[in-house]
């Protein structure tokens, strides 16, 4: 099993997929083209809310451990607040200011987090591991409303399925069908089987094998995932019944 970039690493892939988003929202003439993915959002939308959780996600590892989440200050007052350069530049700021305070908390420092029902710790180094994942399908996201999709990074796809199965699993509650196993098989050679029960899902070690399957690039396992692509973008294996139960289960909202 591949394992969590280091976390300086893991502030790069924030900066790097964050300017990914940028990008494809600066590519656009008009920022009120709609998200295919997220439909009910444009460009401009898409970039707001980047916006607005990389500021979040900055004042909870500021506030160090909490049982609420933090309220994060008013965003600078700007003479045009519309205008794609100030949006552009705000979301840069943001980001600035999010990769400065984990880099000041470092990788172990506790902070509120909305997964504390799974396994994956309350700490500012899962803050960063997220907050790739959150940049990395946003930037899919503006790449696919302007046209010009482009893969997930290898690296950060594959701990994304990792990370995807510890958070969005995690945090599900029991599986709400009858027990299966499904392995999810990247092919840069990767490979999680999940058992689900009511129990939730868990990873079993060694990779036994499964009557069902998905099988594709790490960036198309993860996109699926996420809802971004359809199950017909992979190879199925087995049951897609149980498939199709699988990607419907984790409430993204």
């Amino acid at each position: 099993m591949s394992r969590t970039p280091a976390f300086e690493d893991l502030l790069a892939l924030v900066e790097d997929r964050s300017t990914a988003l940028r990008d494809g929202v600066a590519s656009s003439a008009d920022l009120d083209v709609r998200v295919p993915s997220c439909p009910d959002w444009s460009l401009r939308d898409l970039v707001e809310h980047l916006t607005e959780v990389q500021r979040f996600w900055a004042a909870a590892v500021a506030a160090g451990p909490s049982e609420k989440p933090p309220a994060p200050a008013p965003a600078p007052a700007s003479v045009d607040d519309t205008s794609p350069t100030v949006l552009l530049e705000r979301s840069a700021a943001a980001t600035r200011e999010l990769v400065a305070t984990l880099r000041a908390a470092g990788p172990g420092t506790g902070c509120w987090a909305w997964w504390g029902g799974s396994d994956v710790p309350m700490t500012s180094g899962a803050v960063a591991r997220h907050q790739v994942q959150e940049a990395a399908v946003h930037a899919f996201d503006a790449q696919l409303a302007t046209g010009t999709p482009q893969s997930v990074p290898t690296v950060v796809a594959i701990d994304g399925i990792a990370e995807f199965i510890g958070i969005s699993h995690g945090t599900a509650g029991p599986w709400p069908h009858e027990p299966a196993r499904i392995g999810l098989h990247a092919a840069e050679g990767e490979a999680w089987v999940l058992d689900l029960t009511a129990y939730g899902s868990h990873v079993l070690d060694g990779r036994p094998a499964t009557a069902t399957g998905l099988h594709g690039s790490a960036s198309d396992l993860l996109l699926t995932l996420h809802g971004r692509l359809s199950p017909d973008s992979l190879r199925i294996q087995g049951d897609r019944a149980v498939v199709e139960n699988l990607l419907n289960w984790p409430d993204l909202g």
